[in-house]
């Protein structure tokens, strides 16, 4: 007969083994996002070494179906240093504040405009810049395509009446802006739309993009190794007292 002491606790296995399961996958999950984290990282750094290129063109292009995030290119915008602007709310380097985003009217076929994030204005700034439809004097920005992040629920709604923004909803903006066809990405600006207006800070990357994807994997295989390592012992344990009990009984 088989000592209570001595039985395989055959629940508490299953349990650690598909606890062991989750913290590899998690592990592994770790390692696959450093390995984007880490391409993604290099091609931030080529672009910012990297000329721009023509706006028009990677117009065309990305109506053709081309993936053109983090292209940086040049294009002129009639009228945008004094263009209407939507205000989409931010954090920059700790600090709460609003992009303006305006539209550019071009004429690439496809698409009639794309919306052009000016770049950040510090919430302590009350000021803007000027409104003037009629001044139509050609701006040359030069930036960077960037795809729009999707809402999530902890995304508050964007208010068009309000004009209060959470979300880059590009037709939803560039229906509240007036512009027709709008281009599916988003041109940051890296070049100042109002050079005079020193408050307007054009910031089209993060200035830091963080990447410890390798610090999480080390967590969670150190999770797994860390729960193999008590379940064993815990195994040792009871099997040892297990014996003991047993000798006990053949001594008395």
């Amino acid at each position: 007969m088989i000592e209570p002491a001595r039985r395989f606790p055959v629940g508490l296995t299953i349990t650690v083994g598909v606890c062991l399961v989750i913290l590899v996958g998690l592990g592994t999950w770790q390692l696959q996002r450093l390995s984007w984290k880490e391409g993604l990282l290099a091609r931030i750094a080529a672009l910012q070494a990297a000329p721009a290129t023509s706006g028009e063109a990677a117009l065309e292009q990305m109506a053709a179906g081309a993936d053109l995030d983090f292209t940086r290119i040049r294009l002129q915008c009639a009228g945008l240093a004094a263009a209407p602007y939507l205000e989409l709310f931010s954090v920059r380097e700790g600090k709460a504040g609003v992009r303006l985003v305006s539209a550019c009217r071009v004429a690439s076929g496809r698409y009639r405009s794309i919306l052009v994030d000016r770049g950040f204005v510090v919430d302590e700034v009350s000021a803007r810049p000027p409104v003037n439809v009629s001044d139509l004097r050609p701006v040359d920005v030069v930036g960077v395509l960037r795809q729009p992040e999707p809402a999530n629920s902890f995304s508050p709604a964007n208010d068009a009446a309000a004009n209060r923004w959470y979300v880059r909803d590009v037709p939803a903006m560039a229906a509240a802006l007036k512009a027709d066809a709008p281009a599916p990405l988003v041109l940051m600006a890296e070049t100042s739309s109002n050079p005079e207006w020193k408050a307007l800070d054009p910031a089209p990357l993060p200035a830091d993009i963080p990447n410890r994807h390798l610090e999480y994997a080390l967590t969670w295989y150190g999770l797994a190794a860390a729960l193999v390592g008590v379940y064993a012992a815990m195994l040792w344990r009871t099997f040892r007292r297990g014996g003991r009990r047993m000798g006990e009984e053949r001594k008395s």
